[in-house]
């Protein structure tokens, strides 16, 4: 489909009288605006295409909720205090903006050469990215809302699935609750799944709805796994990095699989 009939297809579908729309033609994009706060999201139709072109019905229900989520935390207030409990990392790759279209900035930590911790506010459905004007207003700092974030993600349950495909064995967490590349985070769950590996381990966090572990036994797994990472980054709601990630004492490096070798360090 062209940006034009997908910009069509989600104004058929708002059916909100408070949200009005605009097309930037140069851009490609389509803002979608709240009359009441005269704020709004933007969505990047080109990048859409592909998603549309796969499965238009699915690519369509994911862009409504997306918007709908978005407009919908306009209407809330963020307060810290007394949430701790609500407060997650939220994994973005290092292209995602730092701060809002209105200029708020958002805290977030440095992570690995192709990602960023962001920190969020869970509201049930959704969440909210918090900015720095709230953590001042509410006195509190960086380092506390990461030791609570860091806290908060070890506490969420999981389950892991396993493949094997020529030889090489993957684990895959995908608790559909919108902190599964979070997970990224949690040292304990990292260190234990290290025990397991016989190989070398790699992870990978295509998109936010999944982490990837891998135990890479042969050359092959290299293979395996890049084609599985660009897979899932190119099929996710919210991409992060087709780029797998090896860990090794505690640290993570990002990798490029190329031409069926295993990749020197």
């Amino acid at each position: 489909m062209k940006p034009i009939e997908i910009k069509r297809a989600i104004e058929s579908n708002l059916n909100n009288s408070n949200w009005v729309t605009s097309y930037d033609k140069n851009s490609e994009s389509l803002r979608v605006i709240d009359k009441d706060y005269n704020k709004g999201v933007t969505i990047q139709l080109s990048a859409l295409q592909d998603k549309f072109k796969e499965n238009k019905d699915k690519a369509l229900e994911d862009v409504l909720h997306s918007v709908r989520e978005g407009l919908q935390l306009l209407r809330a207030s963020t307060t810290l205090t007394g949430n701790e409990k609500n407060i997650y990392p939220v994994i973005r790759s290092t292209s995602f903006p730092t701060e809002t279209q209105d200029g708020k900035e958002f805290i977030y930590s440095d992570h690995t050469a192709e990602t960023r911790i962001f920190y969020a506010l869970d509201r049930g459905s959704s969440y909210t990215l918090i900015d720095k004007a709230t953590l001042e207003n509410e006195g509190k700092t960086l380092n506390e809302i990461q030791e609570i974030a860091k806290f908060n993600v070890r506490s969420l349950p999981y389950s892991l699935k396993e493949d094997i495909v020529a030889g090489n064995k993957f684990y895959f967490l995908h608790s559909d609750d919108g902190y599964d590349a979070s997970r990224i985070v949690n040292e304990s769950l990292l260190k234990e799944m290290e025990k397991k590996i016989e190989g070398e381990m790699a992870l990978a966090v295509p998109h936010q709805d999944v982490l990837i572990i891998a135990d890479l036994r042969n050359e092959t797994g290299y293979d395996v796994l890049a084609q599985m990472v660009f897979q899932f980054f190119s099929e996710g709601r919210i991409p992060i990095t087709a780029l797998p990630f090896l860990y090794e004492n505690g640290e993570l490096e990002p990798i490029f699989i190329l031409a069926q070798k295993k990749p020197k360090k």
